[in-house]
């Protein structure tokens, strides 16, 4: 361990890619949430379009398989929030644009004292996050 190199870069995740059996309606919603964390459509092909500030890092995307898109129980997706009014945005843009409330904007004390953050589940019922940590 003690060569580990920091790097700039403090995600761990290259890409995460969601299954939707509602194409235009799943790209409605995220086209609606993602902005307001500071997110843009990066990429489209047929079927798939992909989210992110500077690359895709979050997909939306008809199953190649051609089988139907199943949600995950017990998986969730976290997004960073840049201020706690980013997660209020999110919150709020989410339930507008047909999603239903898993947990309003606030702390969680099982979280630590810096977290803030909401839970809502998208029109596939994919459960996501928006959370904002303040530096202590």
């Amino acid at each position: 361990m003690s060569d580990v190199t920091i790097d700039a870069n403090p995600s761990i995740l290259s890409h995460i890619s969601i299954g939707t059996n509602n194409f235009e309606q799943a790209v409605a919603f995220y086209d609606r949430v993602l902005p307001t964390l500071g997110c843009k459509r990066i990429m489209e092909h047929p079927g798939t379009v992909a989210y992110g500030k500077q690359y895709p890092e979050f997909w939306v995307c008809m199953p190649l398989d051609g089988q139907t898109a199943t949600v995950g129980n017990g998986t969730h997706i976290g997004f960073i929030a840049p201020t706690k009014e980013a997660v209020h945005a999110f919150y709020e843009a989410a339930l507008a644009a047909g999603g239903i409330n898993e947990g309003t904007p606030g702390g969680r004390p099982d979280y630590g004292e810096p977290y803030y953050g909401c839970f809502v589940r998208d029109p596939d019922g994919h459960k996501i996050e928006a959370s904002h940590w303040e530096e202590t």
